[in-house]
């Protein structure tokens, strides 16, 4: 759920390509942590209670398949990113191998997602941070936190990659913390032998294939942000062979890292049916479920583990809030200048700060508001309704250049490009489809607000498409 915050383009400056052009000296080592950077060491952790209420007790197995899909998406990714270095995105990917009507649906995709980024900082920061301060009410911390977003930004202040890296080494150390007292707890209750369960992955007592999809539709938000690194294709040293290989090596270390987080959390919470007692569905009940694993962190490791977790997620949280309503704001601005948009208002920017202030309040708005009537576990299923949409579209194009290139058909292109791409679409299908109907309907409004302002502006699907520029965030 991050934004690329690598970039340095400033709104309203000339930001075209110079006749200097960028030097390939990326490494596959660095790609491979700055993915980790983009993803963070702490994903899965928001995402626990109620991926485990909703797969009945298997959220590892969740986070594991949902790793499949991811991985070879990602193997797809960074075939179209060889092929396309300047796109770095499921729009162009699309576009270009599919059809240019077709790419703009996956940028309207993604474009929802931009925009549900800070929405679901925004509530969970509320949440941990309740979660250490009850005393404030819940919707204090929302007007908080969706007002601290916009001010931040207003200002122009940025999460530089230094802060990246002092964020990630803090938080591996809180997170590698969580998982010694783990350990620690279950040998200390039941030995050794209690690490190596297969309940945890399978327990025929409660096992469904329904509920297990419709939890990884859910756990798949823990792989958030890793075709961000598509974005560097242009200063990889190799890229046909390193950006495959960061882009699938950053997802599998993702899933084996938060399974193991996961695993952990549910040895040393087996009666995982006490998240949600006071009855599924009621306010109290989607709380305890949005601090679960904060709950397994007090059992695990008292109050300071508890407090230490609770405030590593709210930076986390904060960061990725920040960045992306700055990123969303941007792409309303890039919109706006390009006339995708009414330009007046989306295309403006502030004389004193050169932001584009009116799109940043209005997202601060929505932040609000949505923050205010949607829940952590919406907003997520959300994201991911957006998100597998341009998956399955990268999946599709990859298939597409497959056939229609006439290039030696290897073994390696027949794994990546032919069987990779139609497991990541097939996965990828099911866990979209997996998503509640409730989630479908919204994102269904949305896909179809965006078939009908494409329809209007290319008279009927007659003329060109209209572009989105996603070089702005």
């Amino acid at each position: 759920m991050n934004s690329d915050l690598s970039s340095n383009l400033v709104p309203g400056k000339n930001n075209a390509p110079s006749e200097i052009k960028l030097r390939r000296v990326l490494k596959l080592h660095d790609l491979v942590i700055y993915g980790i950077i983009l993803i963070q060491p702490v994903a899965a952790l928001p995402l626990f209670g109620h991926a485990n209420h909703i797969s009945r007790g298997h959220a590892v197995t969740t986070i594991l398949l949902a790793m499949v899909a991811m991985v070879c998406t990602a193997a797809s990714y960074g075939r179209m990113a060889s092929r396309y270095p300047l796109a770095g995105s499921a729009y162009t990917y699309v576009g270009k191998a599919l059809h240019p009507h077709l790419g703009f649906l996956a940028g309207w995709a993604m474009f929802l997602d931009y925009l549900l980024v800070p929405l679901i900082c925004a509530i969970y920061t509320s949440v941990a941070t309740h979660h250490l301060f009850p005393a404030i009410p819940y919707t204090v911390w929302i007007l908080f936190y969706a007002a601290g977003f916009t001010v931040l930004n207003l200002y122009g202040i940025k999460v530089t990659a230094g802060t990246n890296w002092v964020l990630l080494i803090v938080m591996s150390g809180v997170v590698f913390g969580f998982m010694a007292a783990a350990i620690h707890f279950v040998v200390t209750k039941g030995g050794a032998a209690g690490l190596l369960r297969l309940q945890p992955l399978y327990d025929p007592k409660t096992f469904s294939f329904d509920a297990l999809w419709a939890g990884t539709a859910l756990a798949a938000l823990t792989y958030g942000g890793f075709d961000g690194l598509t974005t560097l294709s242009e200063e990889v040293e190799n890229p046909r062979r390193n950006m495959l290989l960061a882009v699938v090596l950053t997802c599998l270390i993702t899933g084996i890292w938060s399974g193991s987080q996961v695993y952990l959390a549910q040895l040393s919470w087996p009666e995982w049916q006490t998240f949600g007692k006071t009855g599924l569905g009621s306010s109290a009940d989607m709380a305890s479920l949005d601090t679960a694993i904060l709950a397994v962190a007090r059992r695990v490791g008292g109050a300071g583990l508890d407090a230490a977790l609770a405030c590593i997620l709210v930076l986390a949280s904060v960061g990725s809030g920040i960045t992306g309503q700055a990123g969303a704001a941007r792409l309303l601005y890039g919109m706006g200048r390009d006339g995708v948009l009414p330009r007046r208002f989306f295309g403006r920017l502030d004389r004193k700060h050169a932001e584009p202030v009116g799109n940043l309040l209005l997202i601060g708005a929505l932040v609000l508001a949505g923050a205010l009537s949607l829940n952590y576990e919406e907003t997520a299923r959300l994201i991911n309704f957006g998100a597998f949409l341009a998956f399955m579209g990268v999946n599709l194009a990859t298939l597409r250049e497959f056939f229609s290139l006439g290039e030696e058909k290897t073994l390696m292109r027949v794994a990546t490009e032919l069987i990779s791409p139609i497991i990541g679409f097939v996965i990828c299908a099911l866990i979209w489809w997996a998503l509640p109907l409730r989630t479908h309907l919204v994102g269904g409004v949305w896909l179809a607000a965006g078939i009908i302002y494409l329809a209007v502006r290319t008279k009927g699907f007659q003329q060109g498409a209209v572009k989105i520029d996603f070089s702005q965030v």
